[in-house]
């Protein structure tokens, strides 16, 4: 095999999970629309309907998201009206950050997008399962790697 093979786009997995990951954030793109928000957005918005109330560190490792970029995010879900943030009592270097009644009701609005986006990936339950499954062990395998 030549040295050179393994640095052909078409031998890197990084690539298609790249190239498919822009994809889907794209395709999620018009349902998102409707709901006014983006897919950063979309995803602390996902964290709140299923926690209700986070510390911004737990919302952080759960978006995978440094301080830098969410504080923006929630200063806009914050200015619509789907969160509240508040100093925590405890800590004050870090915000608490609750859902809305506005926000809870988003999530009805939102219910039908991860069926949606299922059928456009075009995967069966078990294919789906088993691309969920082999993404999530190999990042926890690089995050432990750090």
């Amino acid at each position: 095999m030549d040295k050179y093979e393994g640095l052909k786009l078409c031998n890197q997995v990084c690539f298609p999970l790249y190239a498919c990951s822009k994809e889907l954030v794209r395709q999620y793109g018009p349902y998102l629309k409707e709901l006014g928000l983006t897919y950063t957005q979309y995803l602390v918005m996902m964290v709140l309907w299923e926690r209700e109330s986070v510390s911004s560190r737990e919302l952080s490792q759960c978006v995978r998201l440094d301080y830098g970029t969410l504080t923006p995010v929630l200063k806009k879900l914050s200015s619509a009206g789907y969160l509240t943030r508040e100093r925590s009592q405890e800590d004050e270097r870090l915000l608490t950050v609750t859902v809305t009644e506005s926000g809870r009701q988003l999530r009805d609005r939102a219910a039908g997008i991860p069926a949606a986006m299922a059928e456009i990936m075009g995967l069966t339950q078990e294919e789906f399962a088993a691309l969920y499954a082999l993404t999530y062990k190999a990042l926890a395998h690089m995050e432990s790697e750090e």
